[in-house]
């Protein structure tokens, strides 16, 4: 669906007759999180800020553009750190947003990492773009933010804990609870008395699975007026997460053993990449992984993971069982770290067999970008996928069966051989979904909104919803605004 030429709609920053939603992201897509509540009193409220991703040509546009006035925000409340929630809170603070952003305690840390790296891409992409514009007399691009941007930013985040309401708002409260999709990650209930009436809002931010070897399961919450729901994969069942182990020894046996090329597996820094470590770890204790050189090829997601590993508590049982008789489950003999760039420069003139992780998850930026350009075009390499790519970004065509793919501005036909993993989707299936949902008696919601996911999917999805007894299923388009 195209985005390009929608006008941003602007609230009328005064009092009005009833609280208004306007959905400013992952409206019938994916990314760039964004929804705001206007209460009857004029205050704004802003659920996430994140950045469009893999859009094509239409994601810069998409990014510069909030849709309304972040000097009217008042505060927002943040789910989680992946940069599709996050990424555009700098830009926000830069563009006149003074209020506080609620979070989780392993979400503020979490972000802090995130958004200054975000901040250093953003910076190092528009010197390289301006370098070869100078030279040939093109206009000038300026970064979305600066790392003092997202430094800035952070210094807003305010720690909350799980299960307790806390105030946000004058007459507006709101309260966090698991989400199982990552550490920190929360959904987010706001209730707000207007009227002498108090009506729930329940944001599933990104709902997890309920069989994670890693994290606890989503947990359930009180009853709800209006539901915004995550729907990326409504219309899908994950394969059981228990057999990731052996996928990945089927790709590492055939590839490195068999063919003896090298695995890429591309992954987000972010959750991903530590479930894989995991399983790689499981495959070490189990005494079937392979003698071979395993290269975690981001300083990012080694960062990230041991920000992740400083947050045990919020590990399931399974794994904090694990971890009484292995205290690192993320790390196993072979494992190395490749830190510089030329470091990872140098794994493209390697010859032996090797596993190489690295983000992005959908192959659109970073080192791993360039792992594939080196990879693609021979037939003993494989590049396996493992959680959802947007269509139209490099891993989506890709894993749609392209034979011919542009990198960097080179050809590249596609000899390696091309695989994803379904069962290590960090994202609930509609099973998953629908048991979040099962606390809720359905004739007791009177809007639900389904947002992050692609059209397709949504309609299936909401089908299948009001056949469970949800009256009112909406699917907001980008900038859509609903009287509640």
């Amino acid at each position: 669906m195209s985005f390009a030429g929608i006008k941003c709609e602007s609230f009328i920053f005064s009092q009005t007759s009833c609280m208004k939603i306007a959905f400013h992201g992952a409206a019938q897509c994916v990314t760039g999180s964004k929804h705001l509540i206007l209460f009857q009193n004029g205050q704004k409220l802003l659920l996430d800020c994140g950045l469009f991703q893999g859009m094509g040509g239409e994601t810069n546009d998409l990014n510069r553009s909030f849709g309304f006035d972040p000097g009217e925000i008042d505060a927002m409340i943040l789910s989680h750190a992946h940069i599709d929630h996050t990424g555009l809170i700098p830009k926000l603070v830069q563009e006149g947003f003074a209020g506080k952003v609620f979070c989780t305690d392993a979400t503020k840390t979490l972000s802090n990492i995130l958004l200054e790296d975000s901040a250093q891409i953003q910076e190092s992409d528009a010197k390289y773009h301006n370098k070869g514009s100078r030279a040939q007399g093109r206009p000038f691009v300026y970064p979305l933010y600066t790392v003092a941007d997202a430094k800035r930013a952070i210094g807003s985040f305010e720690e909350r804990p799980y299960g307790t309401w806390f105030p946000v708002l004058d007459g507006v409260e709101a309260m966090f609870t698991d989400a199982g999709h990552i550490i920190g990650s929360a959904c987010v209930h706001v209730r707000a008395t207007e009227g002498g009436k108090t009506k729930q809002i329940s944001f599933s931010g990104d709902v997890g699975r309920y069989r994670d070897v890693i994290l606890r399961s989503p947990e359930p919450f009180p009853p709800a007026d209006i539901v915004i729901l995550e729907s990326t994969y409504g219309n899908s069942l994950h394969e059981d997460v228990a057999t990731s182990v052996d996928v990945f020894i089927s790709w590492i046996e055939k590839t490195c053993l068999q063919k003896k090329g090298k695995l890429v597996i591309p992954a987000f820094s972010l959750g991903r990449t530590q479930e894989i470590l995991y399983a790689l770890n499981q495959l070490e204790l189990e005494n079937r992984q392979p003698k071979l050189d395993y290269f975690l090829d981001s300083p990012l997601s080694q960062e990230i993971t041991a920000a992740v590993k400083s947050y045990p508590a919020y590990f399931n049982k399974q794994i904090q069982k694990v971890m009484q008789s292995d205290s690192d489950p993320f790390a196993f003999p072979g494992l190395r770290y490749v830190k510089t760039v030329d470091e990872s420069k140098q794994l493209n003139y390697r010859n032996a067999p090797c596993v190489i992780i690295a983000a992005s998850g959908m192959g659109e930026a970073g080192r791993v970008k360039h792992h594939i350009s080196n990879v693609i075009e021979n037939s003993r390499n494989s590049i396996l996928f493992t959680g959802y790519c947007e269509p139209r970004s490099l891993g989506g065509r890709l894993l749609a069966g392209a034979r011919q793919v542009g990198i960097f501005g080179v050809e590249h036909e596609v000899n390696a051989e091309i695989g994803g993993i379904r069962s290590m989707s960090a994202h609930g299936d509609y099973e998953d979904l629908l048991q979040w949902l099962a606390c809720q008696n359905p004739a007791a919601v009177e809007k639900l909104f389904l947002v992050h996911g692609e059209y397709e999917v949504q309609a299936a999805f909401q089908q299948r919803l009001i056949s469970k007894g949800f009256a009112d299923v909406q699917i907001p388009a980008l900038h859509q605004r609903f009287d509640m």
